[in-house]
């Protein structure tokens, strides 16, 4: 197939490939499982404890193991198999699981064992978050890599989509049952992975040494593209990540129970997908960071708006928005890394990333239950979007090289 063959096919030409299609079903699957776990798991936690504290220490626990293993987790993509990496974390995530359903069948009440299993899954995923986007360009040609992206990045979205109301809805049955069916997912997705295929890759051979290791944070640091839009993204959903307070929302604000909790979780990747899709059918996308910027400003204007609301659709909405600006931000992001970055170091940069991302997402979860345990949820959500707003202010004017980003391919 030549190059405009396959521009003009559309988004669905990646499916062509069996080995992609192989690694979708599995991210799919896996997603789906996570966005159903977080839910039982926030809501029991939140149960045994009514807490705000508590919700946000579940996103330390998911946090720290990527902080503690970001450096060997890169070094474990590069190294070796990334596809054999990703298996023996999906094994981890399984037994996990089946310890989170015998807990909850067994009707325990000790949160800390819900904590310490929390922090099984922090560990798989800091070493399967760099494999499995390292593996990815060794999958699909690199004329439709940026296809690729954007499609992986609709089966997150799906999966946060479906995943928060299934799990929301199971719940009704039981926190065991939903993670009974998560179990199943797992083994699923361990499946899926063993039919890939991967092409050839160079594999790093530097002799293991500090600068090794680090040489994913210091060819960020040289790359003032790849450094601001990493870092953006970090400090804004840093801040203005309202996550951790939805079980506060669900019960006590907006008063709609589990099934609600999955709605409003569901929301933002709604916008996402929505989002995902149309970047999927751009071939060329033009004024990638000026676009960059405006999303992450909308994101925090979403989140103040959200955080103001005491209307369930009102929230919905707001929420949705939320999810679309933040996909524009992820899309341009992950292209501009993957694109750039050697293939025998993209397993060290991808942990780098994924440390970034997981200090944005958990670590802010963190930083939300402890902000809401003195000040309050709503006054938490309203500070943190101010705090987005201000934060792309000063990265525009810290990272004109990212402002001043025309396309993806530099």
């Amino acid at each position: 197939m030549t190059k405009s063959e396959q521009q003009s096919s559309g988004a669905l030409t990646v499916f062509r490939n069996a080995n992609f299609s192989a690694f979708f079903a599995s991210r799919l699957l896996s997603s789906l499982a996570s966005q159903m776990i977080d839910v039982a798991v926030g809501w029991l936690v939140y149960q045994l404890t009514n807490s705000a504290f508590a919700l946000g220490l579940v996103g330390l626990c998911i946090f720290a193991p990527n902080l503690i293993f970001a450096l060997i987790a890169g070094h474990v993509a590069d190294r070796f198999d990334r596809r054999f990496v990703l298996i023996v974390c999906y094994l981890l995530m399984l037994s996990a699981t089946f310890g989170l359903f015998l807990i909850a069948y067994q009707g325990r009440t000790e949160v800390e064992l819900i904590f310490a299993v929390v922090a099984i899954f922090g560990t798989a995923r800091a070493f399967s978050n760099p494999a499995g986007q390292a593996l990815l360009p060794n999958l699909v040609p690199k004329e439709i890599f940026a296809r690729a992206v954007a499609t992986t990045s609709s089966a997150w979205q799906i999966a946060t989509i479906a995943g928060p109301a299934i799990g929301g809805l199971l719940y009704g049955f039981g926190p065991d049952v939903v993670f009974l069916v998560t179990s199943l997912f797992y083994i699923a997705c361990l499946i899926a992975l063993i039919l890939i295929r991967p092409s050839l890759r160079i594999r790093s051979k530097d002799k293991l040494s500090w600068d090794y290791l680090t040489a994913g944070m210091r060819y960020i640091w040289s790359n003032q593209v790849l450094l601001g839009s990493i870092s953006l993204d970090l400090f804004a959903v840093l801040l203005g990540g309202a996550t951790a307070l939805l079980p506060i929302y669900a019960r006590d604000i907006l008063f709609i129970g589990p099934f609600g909790l999955g709605l409003l979780r569901t929301m933002p990747a709604v916008g996402a997908f929505a989002t995902a899709l149309i970047l999927a059918q751009i071939s060329d996308l033009q004024k990638v960071g000026h676009k960059m910027f405006i999303a992450v400003a909308v994101f925090g204007f979403a989140t103040i708006g959200f955080g103001l609301s005491t209307n369930f659709y009102l929230s919905l909405g707001f929420l949705t928005i939320l999810g679309a600006a933040d996909m524009v931000s992820v899309y341009i992001r992950s292209t501009i890394m993957q694109i750039e970055t050697p293939d025998d170091m993209r397993g060290r940069v991808s942990a780098v990333n994924s440390l970034f991302i997981g200090a944005s997402n958990e670590l802010g979860e963190f930083e939300s239950g402890v902000l809401a345990g003195f000040v309050g949820a709503v006054p938490s959500v309203i500070i943190g979007g101010f705090g987005s707003l201000m934060i792309t202010l000063i990265w525009a004017r810290w990272f004109p090289k990212l402002r001043e980003r025309d396309r993806l391919t530099s």
